[in-house]
């Protein structure tokens, strides 16, 4: 029995392997062949282009008369958006065969293509499957990455076109937590704030960005007799260094900046392995005064990062006046 079990578990992990290959095959010659009809439509579009309504009549006739064939997945708005995705996608050798038809619908909505292409990078880079990327589309991952300090280097980081330089460019700000379920104007304790974080650790994880692992939560820190608790410390092999959060569910103070560069320093000194870089501290605050941060920490500070969290997605509004005012200053 002790023989077989392994055998057995060998022969189920091949055909679970086996099976998803097959799922993938199939989906992207689903992929191709709508590419194909896009194309077919649009060249014939072309050929009668002094025609006027020309397109519209093809779409409807088409239509009208694959539909009773093949099923609704050949209406009018379908081929329409095969289309639009030959339009958007003109060389079928750069679709990619990890991307489904319903990764292309989502990134078929996004008209500007250095956005569009950011989320095909990130998708391929960190396997996200349909799910994440909804969600890093509407928490406007993009936009929020293009307030931050250093925009070339958060975009060449993220197209791996460079590693990392420091935590800013990894550590987005403000996080987005709206998967926690917490409402904005509830009354909540960081414990609270903390468990649900927890209870949604791989959401969390997401939101942080590429290459954090979680290590642990509520560590402890023994000094001389007195017990100091880092709220949450996690990993991040990009930056191969610890990364501390601190949560605070108030105004960020100057003690809560002291009191996590304490931490950070106990993790240098004490867990910190030679071949490792230095630890990074972030503060996760509901509010924060920059202005406390810039002159609580060394003017050549690397290593804690102040980041506001907000419990909803952010609105279209709220970027533009964001970005706007960001404008402003060059």
């Amino acid at each position: 029995m002790f023989l077989i079990d392994p055998l057995l578990t060998e022969i189920k992990a091949i055909i679970t392997h086996a099976k998803e290959k097959a799922i993938r095959a199939v989906d992207h010659e689903r992929v191709l062949m709508y590419w194909h009809i896009g194309k077919k439509i649009f060249e014939e579009e072309q050929q009668g282009k002094d025609r006027a309504g020309y397109k519209d009549y093809i779409i409807k006739y088409l239509s009208e008369q694959l539909q009773p064939e093949f099923g609704s997945g050949f209406s009018r708005r379908q081929l329409e958006l095969f289309r639009q995705f030959y339009r958007m996608f003109p060389i079928a050798q750069t679709l990619s065969a990890q991307l489904s038809w319903s990764h292309y619908t989502l990134l078929l909505r996004i008209e500007d293509q250095h956005k569009r292409e950011f989320y095909i990078t990130e998708t391929l880079k960190n396997n996200w499957t349909v799910r994440p990327l909804e969600r890093q589309i509407n928490s406007q991952l993009f936009e929020r990455l293009l307030l931050s300090n250093d925009k070339e280097s958060v975009l060449a980081v993220a197209k791996g076109e460079q590693s990392p330089p420091d935590a800013k460019s990894v550590i987005k700000d403000p996080l987005v937590l709206e998967f926690l379920g917490l409402k904005k104007e509830a009354s909540y304790y960081e414990k609270d704030l903390e468990g649900a974080i927890i209870s949604n650790l791989q959401d969390f994880l997401l939101e942080l960005g590429n290459g954090f692992a979680f290590i642990a939560r509520q560590k402890r820190i023994h000094l001389e007799g007195d017990d100091f608790f880092v709220d949450l410390v996690c990993y991040n092999r990009l930056l191969q260094c610890f990364v501390l959060f601190e949560i605070k569910t108030g105004k960020l103070t100057h003690q809560d900046l002291g009191q996590l560069q304490m931490y950070v320093n106990y993790f240098d000194r004490i867990e910190k392995e030679s071949f490792e870089n230095r630890t990074i501290g972030v503060l996760l605050c509901a509010e924060k005064n920059n202005a406390v941060v810039k002159f609580t920490l060394p003017e050549e500070n690397k290593t804690i990062v102040a980041s506001k969290y907000q419990l909803y997605m952010p609105t279209e509004e709220q970027l533009i006046a964001t970005m706007e005012k960001e404008m402003e200053k060059f």
